[in-house]
């Protein structure tokens, strides 16, 4: 298959970055930032998402989503990697709803799919506990008592959960990892805001004793691996969308910059070393947008091969990210660690998301797996 986009998806792109540029651009997160919002994310801007068909782009038409798919969700999240906007995008929109397009029951579904659709509902999907993506780590208990269930154990790094209607989260059962869809006001379930280097949003949710009655099972008890596993190669999709996103409007700011920049009376752009180093990355930018297109095209196709595509697009994309914004601070010289110059801020975005679902050894390792080493 080309790794272009279709004239839709191209369409797709061209509407998400006009709705980023005109409503959250770069000031926005500096506002929300610099003000101490309590929320640190817009509930405005949410609502405006799902006005704009951006916040259901992988619900189903049935649901009032616009039944697409993985390349338009990774669309919509290059965009947001070229504006940093704080949005609940990744954690409601991809994870959670993935989840419960895949496996929620037909009132779960009911509930909550049309208000994430509508931006009127923050969904969040509770997996790792440590400093590390661990999927296969977890610890957090869900024992049976009565007609449901008692959870037990923390979650870290649970996107915007701060902020959360609903909470997903993944737990141990007798024979294996079971999906619980849970209300945050929930006697016994602690959330504490945690405030990124980035500026974006997470929490750490503490459940002790958390009393669900059965209906809260998303899919079937103990037999949740797969269904987690297919959300989380999407949102890595999504996370190498965004990494390609950051990365190559930290480029694009850097050639502006090399433009107008004079040294010696010439502009520092005319000094072919930098040319050679602006090259270089451009290149490298390109086969990481390859990679992770190609990535979320097998997702579409259901392609066996997609899980070894996703772990090749979310390492490269984060190696390449990383050095984008590396070469970005250097090529800008002392002011580039100023504040008052945007590249920090694409450096400290492009750090968080390498971390988002699994760093670049983590995927490096899932790939060494997959080819039996």
């Amino acid at each position: 298959m080309p790794l272009i986009l279709t004239e839709e998806q191209t369409m797709l792109k061209e509407a998400a970055d006009g709705f980023l540029n005109e409503n959250a651009p770069l000031a926005h997160l500096r506002k929300l930032r610099d003000s101490r919002d309590a929320d640190g994310v817009s509930r405005e801007l949410w609502r405006a998402f799902g006005e704009m068909g951006l916040a259901g782009v992988i619900i189903p038409e049935a649901h009032g989503g616009a039944g697409l798919g993985a390349v338009e969700a990774g669309v919509v999240a290059e965009s947001l990697g070229r504006t940093l906007t704080p949005s609940p995008f990744m954690g409601s929109a991809v994870l959670s709803a993935r989840v419960l397009v895949e496996g929620g029951s037909e009132a779960q579904q009911a509930a909550w799919l049309p208000k994430i659709a509508a931006g009127e509902a923050i969904v969040s999907l509770a997996v790792d506990e440590g400093a590390k993506h661990a999927p296969g780590k977890i610890t957090t208990t869900a024992e049976r008592s009565g007609n449901g269930f008692r959870l037990n154990g923390s979650k870290a790094m649970v996107l915007d959960g701060h902020v959360a209607d609903a909470v997903i989260v993944v737990a141990l059962t007798e024979n294996g990892l079971t999906l619980f869809l849970v209300d945050p006001k929930t006697a016994g379930m602690e959330v504490e805001r945690t405030m990124m280097v980035d500026a974006h949003n997470a929490a750490r949710i503490t459940l002790s004793d958390v009393q669900v009655d059965a209906d809260a099972v998303i899919g079937t008890v103990d037999g949740c691996e797969g269904l987690l596993e297919g959300a989380l190669n999407l949102g890595r999709a999504c996370a190498a969308s965004s990494l390609t996103g950051a990365g190559d409007q930290a480029f694009l700011i850097t050639m502006e910059y090399l433009k107008t920049r004079k040294q010696f009376g010439r502009a520092i752009g005319e000094f072919q070393a930098l040319q050679h180093r602006a090259a270089h990355l451009f290149s490298e930018i390109e086969i990481a947008r390859a990679a992770t297109l190609g990535a979320l095209q097998k997702l579409d196709a259901g392609d066996a091969a997609a899980p070894l595509a996703v772990a090749v697009a979310k390492a490269k994309a984060g190696r390449v990210a990383e050095l984008a914004v590396q070469e970005s601070v250097q090529m800008h010289g002392g002011v580039g660690m100023t504040d008052e110059y945007d590249v920090g801020l694409f450096m400290k975005r492009v750090r968080v998301l390498n971390e988002l679902l699994g760093d670049a050894g983590f995927h490096q390792d899932a790939v060494a797996r997959t080819q039996g080493f």
